[in-house]
């Protein structure tokens, strides 16, 4: 009865067109008073307990606001001339580049909208340009930018270590495979569909302008270096690492690139400027900028929008918390977990089932919140099952990569949509074709726990574990 009542409750909200977040609590709190013997209090001291003895959530608001600076200051658009010079000469190169930059800006975002935001902005407008269709540049963009909660470091990976108690630096391990393998699957189909079309290619820049636009796209591959070898050398915690990237993305947008701040604008070098004085000049100047960057209009914004997104999310995962914990209160996913053993249902049979729950609920959910509802029932039926708890967050993970493309609450099908000004229907039948490709990859990792445990299995053999 209380476990119908608290589903019943929550579709209902959601149906009433009421927030995923005000839903979730809703349907918690009035489940509490009608079915439980917690006090309001509880519910307090919950919603208190869901963020503050959570370290790892800490970590969310600091990737976010590292992803807002990366975002604005034109750390994309030097990633994707670095991939363009490295393989923008291949037939379809111009595609595959956008996937590759999508894959490292990934890499230092941790959000998937974002990393559709900052790459499809430039690279889609710039194929049309080149001689691609559009579609087919909005369908690749789209499926590309899922990586950004696949590929370390993730937002959506840090909910999940949250929810479970994993550890979060073991789940960035087992998303690095998965992340790359899963771009190069979309790179070798854009050869393919490349070659079939003859779409067109860019000719080689040479070697010594590939080198100088990796040395210009230093600034944000380095984050890459300093957040993952930090994490993976056991020398930081996922929020350790976290902050000293907001603190690197801040310091790299408006001291180093120079995008945005006191010194937009301000070149390193003038012309006929020697070193010397080129050093002192700009010495003086970041030691002026530095103070004056915490009134800065730019700045500000960003560091707003930042805080907007963090309290958003934030906000979602305390309610969604709540009303995991009435699920355990309950003893709701004990309960599931006894029925699914007592069906004598078989691990491969298991994971069919979780597969198919999770791509229903991303059609309605938000990934965050999907987690944080279906992880409390799915782990322990999963580890009687044996099955591992990295393993199972993997696959959680690609099928909300998965949510992020179906309709009607597909995140990036609406950044899609906002940078192409198509609608979603356009958007949708842009992106199937790509999607195919994504539900192949599912099974992959589904079945294959290998691909995701490879690399913790073996950073924890190098460290003697």
């Amino acid at each position: 009865m209380t476990t119908a009542a608290l589903f019943i409750m929550l579709f209902a909200f959601m149906l009433l067109g009421m927030p995923i977040a005000i839903a979730l609590g809703l349907s918690s709190v009035a489940t509490i008073l009608m079915f439980s013997n917690d006090s309001l209090a509880s519910i307090s001291l919950k919603l208190f307990e869901a963020t503050s003895e959570h370290y790892t959530l800490l970590a969310i608001p600091f990737f976010i606001l590292s992803s807002a600076f990366l975002s604005t200051g034109g750390v994309a658009k030097r990633l994707i001339d670095f991939a363009i010079d490295s393989v923008g000469h291949i037939r379809g190169g111009l595609a595959m580049a956008s996937v590759m930059a999508c894959m490292l800006f990934a890499a230092v975002s941790g959000s998937s909208p974002a990393t559709v935001a900052a790459i499809g902005t430039i690279v889609i407008a710039g194929m049309v340009r080149a001689g691609y269709p559009e579609s087919f540049a909005a369908g690749v963009i789209a499926n590309a930018g899922t990586l950004g909660i696949l590929i370390p470091p993730s937002i959506v990976m840090l909910v999940y270590a949250a929810a479970t108690e994993v550890s979060a630096a073991r789940m960035f391990m087992a998303g690095l495979i998965p992340g790359l393998m899963m771009g190069g699957i979309l790179m070798i189909a854009i050869y393919i569909v490349a070659r079939i079309k003859g779409l067109p290619s860019q000719p080689f820049p040479g070697f010594r302008k590939l080198f100088k636009s990796g040395a210009i796209a230093m600034g944000g591959l380095m984050l890459i270096v300093i957040v993952l070898g930090s994490i993976y050398g056991g020398i930081a915690s996922p929020t350790e690492a976290a902050a000293v990237a907001a603190l690197y993305a801040f310091l790299v947008s408006v001291l180093g690139y120079r995008d945005m701040g006191p010194l937009k604008n301000t070149a390193w070098r003038n012309d006929g400027e020697n070193a010397v004085s080129s050093f002192v000049r700009n010495a003086v100047a970041v030691t002026i900028a530095l103070p004056r960057s915490v009134f800065d209009k730019e700045v500000n914004r960003v560091v707003m929008d930042a805080a907007k997104v963090s309290l958003m999310l934030l906000f979602i995962i305390a309610n969604a918390m709540l009303f995991a914990h009435v699920l355990t209160t309950e003893r709701i996913p004990h309960a599931i977990a006894e029925t699914i053993v007592h069906w004598g249902l078989p691990a491969w049979g298991f994971l069919i089932v979780v597969n198919l729950l999770l791509l229903m609920a991303g059609n309605f959910m938000e990934p965050s919140a999907i987690l944080l509802i279906m992880a409390p029932i799915l782990f322990p039926i999963a580890m009687q099952l044996g099955i591992d708890p990295i393993h199972l967050g993997i696959i959680m993970v690609v099928n909300m990569e998965i949510g992020m493309l179906t309709p009607p609450v597909g995140l990036n099908l609406f950044v899609t949509a906002g940078i192409t000004g198509r609608s979603m229907g356009w958007v949708i039948k842009a992106c199937l074709p790509w999607l195919s490709l994504l539900l192949m990859f599912l099974i992959l990792i589904t079945y294959i726990p290998e691909i995701s445990l490879f690399l913790p299995e073996y950073i924890d053999k190098l460290k003697g574990y």
